[in-house]
């Protein structure tokens, strides 16, 4: 039987949410502290949930109104700049009931996640950003920049890829990797695309990488990858207002096959347009101390070429729930966590980085990329290894033992 009885929760993103309804679910209150104090309405565009992430709500009874206000996205088919098919793969496998992988806008999920936590009487403070926190005789400490304090048996990080709490649990932890990429989305009405709705379509063009989805509406989601040498420092993306991202983005387009320029061109509000940088966290050496974890980004950020991160981010909320129900100290059940995740998420987020290497590859690159990827598609996009992102389930009943 395990002695914690309370987590503090810091973040109150994806895996926050889900891992406070996890550990309600295995008798542990939860309490989530999010830096932010006004819903997070603008953040980011839009991901996937998978199926696997789908499947993991659902063990916590949650994922009913993810699937809502979502629209299903089963496939990718991939294409190079002058329009030839290099092949298509599966996002997911398909759930007993026929659900397959939505996708859905970030702060839709954000806010979904948010109030079915709030529903089942697990507290959110908003306003609560994390400057410090310490393990004390008998338990944690946490220091806001409000200058409240907070105390519990554990702090679970789930602040996402610039965790405070990984820094606390190892003030020598690697920076997050940036990939060379950075990336904008938007929304677009009334543009016809030669396209299947509920599916993805993406292309190599020959400076950067475009992907889009149609939904049943034939409205149009899109993205790009841009190739970006050199991290960008503080605040030089937020410095290029909106309009001129639209103007940067078209002419990386241009001459290339398909419906790219167009979607950009006819964009919902262009000057809302924002650049985000593309990291990673991979390996990460330190996962937890005794009485502090990381969990989701902040301990192992996959790129968005995954299509998994906040899928393995609502995986470990409810396996590390279930760690501290079935152990009987924090520490066993972190590295227990520890054991049981760390190999399934590396994988994972080697294969995205792999993919991320030719999104822009230059053009001798590409030639190689365009003649050996049809192969590959044939070979990966069934394979054990990639239905085994999505077949994952969490069998909640079945008891954790130590590792």
């Amino acid at each position: 039987m395990t002695s914690v009885q309370k987590a503090l929760v810091i973040g109150g993103g994806v895996a926050g949410p889900a891992a406070a309804m996890a550990l309600q679910k295995a008798g542990i209150e939860a309490v989530v502290y999010e830096a932010y104090s006004a819903p997070a309405d603008d953040v980011g565009v839009f991901l996937t949930v998978a199926t696997n992430g789908i499947d993991a709500l659902r063990t916590v009874g949650s994922g009913k109104d993810v699937v809502a206000a979502g629209f299903p996205t089963p496939k990718i088919t991939l294409r190079n700049s002058s329009g030839k098919d290099l092949g298509g793969t599966n996002t997911g496998a398909t759930l007993p009931d026929g659900t397959k992988s939505h996708t859905i806008r970030r702060a839709d999920l954000y806010r979904i996640l948010q109030d079915d936590a709030v529903s089942r009487g697990i507290r959110i403070e908003g306003g609560k950003r994390l400057v410090d926190a310490e393990q004390t005789a008998d338990g944690v400490r946490a220091v806001f920049a409000d200058g409240t304090e907070a105390t519990g048996d554990i702090i679970i990080g789930a602040d996402g890829i610039d965790s405070t709490v990984r820094k606390i649990i190892d003030p020598n932890a690697p920076a997050p990797h940036y990939t060379g990429l950075i990336n904008l989305g938007g929304y677009t009405d009334g543009v016809a695309v030669d396209t299947e709705s509920c599916s993805y379509s993406m292309m190599f063009g020959k400076r950067a990488f475009f992907g889009y989805a149609v939904l049943p509406s034939r409205e149009v989601w899109w993205y790009a990858s841009l190739p970006h040498p050199g991290e960008p420092k503080k605040g030089e993306l937020e410095a290029v207002d909106g309009l001129a991202w639209q103007r940067r983005l078209i002419s990386f387009f241009e001459g290339d096959s398909g419906p790219a320029v167009q979607l950009i061109k006819n964009t919902r509000d262009p000057e809302n347009l924002r650049a985000t940088t593309t990291r990673s966290v991979p390996n990460l050496p330190t996962w937890h101390s005794d009485r502090m974890v990381i969990i989701g980004d902040a301990a192992h950020a996959p790129t968005p070429t995954s299509g998994q991160g906040a899928s393995l981010s609502i995986e470990d909320g409810v396996v590390l729930a279930k760690c501290l129900r079935d152990l009987p100290t924090p520490k066993q059940a972190f590295a227990t966590f520890e054991k049981l995740r760390r190999p399934r998420v590396e994988n994972i987020i080697k294969v995205a980085n792999s993919i991320n290497n030719n999104k822009a590859p230059g053009p001798i690159g590409a030639a190689i990329r365009d003649a050996f990827t049809p192969i590959i598609m044939k070979l990966t996009s069934n394979s054990k290894f990639m239905m085994s992102q999505y077949d994952y389930h969490i069998e909640w009943e079945e008891p954790v033992k130590a590792a």
